[in-house]
């Protein structure tokens, strides 16, 4: 038995290492045929990423979040890495049944240590495998997060890390037994049951047991690692590894998701110029190596966990688009043609072969099949009624994403999906010219008259008429914005589009009452360009935010001296750049995106100002308002922006209302459907995101639906009206912008006792 222990085991041992070791240098390889990023974009700040790795690791911050799910696997993460001393043990044991680690191998802290480690592994691995079954696709159908993720794989690692945790217990309780340990102790904290059922077994008996089980023990681990070696795709086990550096490498190196701004188009590693483009410039992705590299280690590091897809709107609503199954598929591809491309194979940007056919003599025929696939192309059906052949991706799957930012939100190793959805977006709508036509009314007014619904730009200033004070216009009513505290970002939506335009109203009244001092643009401005460039369309964004850039930066006083002290013949003060709008999209563009073009404010949303007004007393909720109110989380408010908690703080100070959390809220909070530029193109697959989201507030039976952003307004508006005329929803349910209900709290009733409370109030001091 020992020698046969011995051989199996160093024989797996020494096929195991040479194969991994190989493994690791193709899967660097295989990285490496990604783009280039920008010089430091991915490696500034080392010491903070090294530390962000940390936390995210130890403290599971990810994971955590999903209760039970992260405690148990961060047992089993743990237990894999701090275990490997375990294995080093059974190979002593292999040559003498008894042996232990010098030092530490008879030493109580490290044996309580792997006896808690192990059991709690194995404990860890049952609950996880027990959570899989019973969120099995058979039982959940598309409401499984595991839907489409490899079980094969899954089953094989779970048996594989349940053998392992299980030897470790049962090598522990021989070696209680073979040390005579005649009663409990802490050294045997967990295993000494089996020490005491160990117990009445001849030392022979004992000895061959460890051969036995060290044997198990170490075999199953090199057969884990030789699997994984020969299968450098399966990302269920090789995200233990890859994980690490694609924490490390990700966009921010503070540790925040990849959301709130896009990043700029990059080409061979430098960001395009728009105005003077490269010959060889490659404009968005429309092969897998157009991807950066950073791109391709995603694509290999996806656990196929399906927390993404168990978040995702699309997804939710029967659609076809689930971002696990988009970063599968985008990996499967990439994999299946690595050697193609590995061997110089590829195309140039007049779609020839850029090898030579000896360079692609011993490419195999499957990887050169794959390397015809186009990226984005319709699925083919076949004669047994499923799908094969076309593109990687179909163009529903990239056309349903509202880039609610829900997948990278929750991905636990920081998969980027928004931003690798909208390169290919990029060249589809820039190259192809083929995206949703409805999409391309929105372009064409965008381009002709600088707002979404084509409307003229004198119509961006009516509202104003509309309220009963008066509303500076920079340019006009004041010089420049260093005679305000705030410029209002009004947006096209908030000017032009009715039910919006309340919100504005509502919240120019707040700033009114409060005593703020503040202004708006005069009508020449344009699209902050949000919808143009998640749609794709990178180069009308990039005129659009220019344009506006250069429009803020002069009524901010750009024209004083560049020192930023005062211009020499006014000697006024320059302004500080203080903006706040009500589109959490423009809201995020111009705080998050206009940077990238040169323009750096102080951005604000309405919530945030209206809560601190509340907070110093400039604005007092009097009046209930009765009835009870759920909140709608925008997503580029809350997920994109972390903006959460000042419109439910201004909803709790109203009284009379008592408000409901909808059971997706905050970070996990369900979108409106509009993001993404889906706000101009019509739902045609399953059932409609607003649909989705009214149901569910629906089911609290509320009196008002909130939220604070104009594109959430619209949808949740349409839908609802919607489901009055069905006899779905009470006619007396409102859909009502948080600045709406603030107002008509802080408004007193009308009468005398309402004169008197008008009167009796303080003066609003301007805020500073």
């Amino acid at each position: 038995m020992q020698l046969a222990a011995i051989i199996v085991s160093l024989v797996l041992a020494v096929v195991g290492v040479a194969l991994f070791g190989r493994a690791i240098a193709q899967i660097y390889r295989f990285v490496r045929l990604g783009q280039d990023v920008p010089a430091g974009t991915r490696t500034d700040e080392p010491a903070r990423r090294t530390l962000t790795v940390a936390k995210e690791f130890l403290g599971h911050t990810r994971m955590n979040r999903w209760g039970i799910v992260g405690v148990a696997h961060w047992f089993v993460a743990v237990g894999f890495f701090t275990l490997v001393l375990t294995l080093v043990n059974a190979f002593g044991q292999l040559f003498k049944a008894d042996w232990l680690l010098p030092v530490i191998g008879d030493w109580t802290p490290y044996e309580v240590f792997v006896e808690l480690i192990g059991a709690l592994t194995t404990l860890g691995i049952l609950t996880l495998i027990v959570i899989r079954q019973l969120s099995l696709p058979g039982r959940a159908d598309r409401k499984s997060r595991f839907a489409g993720s490899n079980f094969g794989q899954a089953y094989f690692v779970e048996a594989v890390i349940l053998i392992i945790g299980l030897a470790i217990l049962l090598l522990r309780g021989l070696e209680g037994a073979l040390h005579h340990a005649d009663s409990y102790q802490a050294a045997y904290l967990v295993s000494y049951p089996l020490v005491a059922a160990f117990k009445g077994l001849s030392t022979g008996t004992l000895q061959n047991l460890v051969y036995l089980i060290a044997m198990i023990k170490i075999g199953t681990s090199f057969i884990w690692m030789i699997t994984v070696a020969l299968k450098t795709d399966m990302g269920i086990a090789w995200h233990r590894f890859l994980a690490f550096p694609n924490i490390w490498f990700k966009r921010e190196a503070d540790g925040s998701t990849a959301l709130g701004a896009l990043l700029p188009m990059t080409s061979g590693g430098k960001e395009i110029d728009f105005e003077d483009p490269g010959e060889d410039d490659v404009f968005g992705v429309s092969q897998i190596e157009h991807f950066s590299w950073k791109g391709i280690l995603d694509f290999s590091t996806c656990t196929e966990c399906g927390r993404c897809q168990s978040q995702c709107p699309a997804w939710n609503t029967g659609k076809p688009l689930s971002p696990k199954l988009l970063i599968m598929s985008l990996r499967d591809h990439a994999h299946a043609k690595a050697p193609y491309l590995l061997a110089g194979g590829g195309k140039n940007a007049e779609g020839e072969e850029k090898a030579s056919a000896e360079q692609l003599a011993g490419v195999p025929a499957a990887a050169l099949a794959e390397a015809e696939r186009p990226l984005i192309g319709a699925l083919e059906a076949t004669s047994d009624g499923g799908f094969a052949g076309g593109g990687v991706i179909d163009p529903d799957v990239l056309w349903s994403c509202t880039t609610c930012g829900a997948c990278v939100e929750q991905c636990p190793v920081d998969i980027e999906h928004v931003d690798h959805i909208v390169d290919m977006r990029r060249y589809q709508v820039m190259i192809e010219s083929a995206f949703p036509s409805e999409a391309g009314t929105m372009l064409k007014n965008l381009e002709k008259k600088g707002n979404p619904w084509g409307l003229a730009k004198k119509q961006r200033l009516e509202w104003t008429k509309e309220v009963d004070f008066e509303v500076p216009v920079v340019g006009k009513d004041v010089e420049d914005l260093s005679e305000v505290d705030y410029l209002y970002w009004v947006g096209c939506a908030g000017a032009l589009e009715d039910r919006a335009k309340k919100t504005t109203k509502a919240f120019a009244e707040l700033l009114h009452i409060a005593g703020v001092s503040f202004a708006i643009m005069g009508g020449d401005e344009k699209c902050t360009g949000d919808s143009a460039r998640r749609l794709g369309n990178e180069p009308l964004f990039q005129q659009l935010g220019q344009e506006n850039v250069a429009m803020l930066n002069m009524a901010f006083g750009e024209s004083l001296d560049e020192d930023g002290t005062a211009d020499a013949a006014t000697k006024k003060p320059k302004s500080s750049k203080k903006i706040v709008a009500t589109c959490p999209h423009c809201f995020n563009t111009i705080a998050n995106e206009y940077p990238q073009l040169g323009g750096e404010y102080e951005v604000i949303h309405h919530t945030q100002l209206l809560q601190h007004l509340v907070d110093e007393g400039r604005l007092v909720p009097v009046t209930p308002v009765e009835g009870l109110i759920t909140y709608h989380d925008p997503c580029y408010l809350g997920r994109h922006n972390k903006v959460y908690t000042p419109p439910r703080e201004i909803i709790a100070k109203v009284p009379g209302l008592r408000n409901e959390e909808m059971h997706r809220h905050k970070e996990r909070g369900f979108c409106c459907g509009a993001g993404g530029a889906r706000m101009w193109m019509e739902e045609r697959i399953g059932k409609r995101v607003n649909d989705e989201r009214v149901d569910e507030a629906l089911s609290l039976n509320p009196d008002i639906v909130s939220t604070a952003c104009p594109f959430c307004l619209v949808m949740l508006t349409d839908s609802v009206n919607g489901k009055k005329n069905a006899g779905q929803a009470k006619e007396s349910l409102q859909v009502v912008d948080v600045a709406q209900l603030l107002l008509d709290s802080v408004r007193t009733p009308a009468g005398p006792e309402g004169s008197d409370a008008q009167e009796s109030a303080p003066e609003p001091e301007p805020v500073k």
